[in-house]
């Protein structure tokens, strides 16, 4: 197994697209932490002030604004080996499939951290000094930070592997990223905000991310953190078991 997940580093560093996207969340994660800090106390904002235990843990909270580009990357590392056709050779080499699968899951599992990490990085790179300069009392082992940032963490290395349960499922690459994309910016979104079904909002994917790094949004109730993470790590499972197995009884011609 660990000759198998060396491999799929290997694979994964042999190109630039995990750059790019790593650059994206990054950028992503500085302009929400900018704009939370920015327009604190603006009229109009209804963010906490950041001088509150909810106003700090929604602003660290931004770094999981990212998580977009966690699934994709797990998307690509999956539809990737049928739109270059190097399944093939990749099963002949460990015919057991269910393998390979588990080795890409455990690869890009910890892709996830290491995205999670450079972007909580930056969060705190950019947040930490404003702080200072704007004189907001901030200690970073308490008022619930050190489980926002660890939900960040968790969060984006789960959604990672989300994102290679649905490329095993969508072997076209193309309608995979739309399909997530469109369900991610507008499904949810939309869910989110529409009263009549907001309060359902809490147990889907992005509303238990949300839960889990103590995000805020106005009139949505999110499920406790360590609820939230029980519930993630459920659909982290549900979509690694059912992209393991379809990748291992699914015909690859």
């Amino acid at each position: 197994m660990t000759n198998l997940v060396r491999a799929e580093f290997t694979k994964l560093f042999t190109t630039k697209l995990w750059l790019w996207l790593l650059v994206g969340a990054v950028g992503l994660t500085a302009l929400f932490v900018s704009l939370t800090i920015g327009l604190e106390g603006q009229e109009g904002n209804p963010s906490p002030p950041l001088d509150s235990v909810e106003g700090q843990q929604a602003l660290f909270s931004s770094a999981g604004g990212a998580a977009v580009f966690s699934v994709v990357l797990g998307i690509i590392a999956m539809t990737g080996e049928y739109r270059h056709q190097t399944i093939t050779p990749t099963f002949l080499v460990t015919p057991r499939r269910g393998r390979v699968v588990a080795a890409k899951l455990i690869a890009y599992a910890l892709a996830g951290l290491g995205f999670g990490t450079v972007n909580v990085l930056v969060s705190l790179a950019i947040a930490v000094p404003w702080l200072e300069v704007k004189d907001v009392d901030l200690t970073l082992t308490a008022n619930g930070i050190p489980g926002t940032l660890l939900g960040v963490l968790l969060g984006l290395a789960i959604f990672t592997v989300i994102g290679v349960g649905i490329g095993a499922l969508v072997r076209n690459q193309v309608a995979a990223v739309v399909g997530t994309l469109v369900y991610s910016l507008v499904v949810e979104s939309f869910v989110s905000l529409l009263p009549t079904i907001r309060d359902y909002f809490k147990y889907f994917p992005g509303g238990a991310f949300s839960g889990l790094t103590n995000s805020y949004q106005p009139d949505v109730t999110f499920l406790a953190a360590w609820q939230s993470g029980l519930l993630m790590v459920a659909y982290g499972v549900v979509f690694a078991v059912l992209g393991t197995t379809i990748a291992v009884r699914r015909d690859i011609t």
